[in-house]
């Protein structure tokens, strides 16, 4: 059993430390939330609703200004405020505001968030273990050579994880009758919404795909269904 504590303990705090964020998350989001209320809305989220039969989709206002929507570790949908704002001065359509909460709902859906735990325990079980092994031949450089791995080993699983809550949103879309036209043109506004037109961050890094292979993929999806 001893010989096995190098490995036990670092997986040990990486769960420990998943579940205190998760905690912290979930008090942040019960503290600077409030349910959505805008009528306008209400006919739009109940087209979604019955396409998935349930009797209404309970979404959230996370008040923050940054444009964003979110599915908590408890299966909660967030919008912030900034995207409710964006919606108000019609920057955003409602049809494009409920695929954002569609693919939201193919994270809770496919069980992405709860995955999440075992993901994020595994990332820094990886890199506690790396940092370890290769800080005795490599001091200081082995640290950031183990952060990198473990960082490009969330990413791939987290762009993964969003690639399926994109295809989940476009099949409720078309289900809900809006078709997947609002999921591509939102993804086509979302760099100048977000801020994030520009960055130049490695593909092995990001933790979502680039916007236009999402849209490849929405269309490559399209086509397959239009032939099948």
């Amino acid at each position: 059993m001893v010989k096995f504590l190098p490995i036990l303990l670092p997986i040990l705090y990486a769960w420990v430390m998943y579940h205190y964020s998760v905690w912290r998350t979930s008090r942040m989001l019960d503290e600077q939330s409030r349910p959505l209320r805008e009528p306008a809305l209400e006919q739009t989220l109940q087209r979604l609703a019955d396409a998935v039969d349930l009797p209404k989709i309970e979404v959230f206002v996370f008040d923050v200004d940054p444009v964003n929507g979110l599915a908590a570790p408890d299966g909660r949908i967030f919008l912030t405020r900034g995207f409710l704002q964006k919606y108000r001065q019609d920057e955003v359509t409602a049809e494009e505001l409920a695929s954002v909460i569609a693919h939201e709902l193919g994270h809770v859906a496919m069980g992405h968030t709860k995955r999440r735990m075992i993901d994020v325990t595994g990332q820094n079980a990886v890199f506690v273990v790396l940092a370890g092994l290769l800080g005795r031949f490599i001091p200081i450089i082995g640290i950031w050579i183990a952060r990198g791995i473990s960082t490009a080993l969330a990413a791939g699983l987290s762009r993964k994880d969003e690639y399926e809550a994109d295809a989940y949103a476009s099949a409720l879309m078309v289900k809900a009758g809006f078709g997947t036209g609002p999921q591509k043109s939102l993804f086509r506004k979302l760099d100048a919404l977000t801020g994030a037109a520009g960055q130049a961050v490695p593909q092995w890094l990001r933790s979502h795909p680039r916007t236009a292979e999402r849209i490849r993929a929405i269309e490559t999806r399209d086509a397959r269904w239009q032939q099948g």
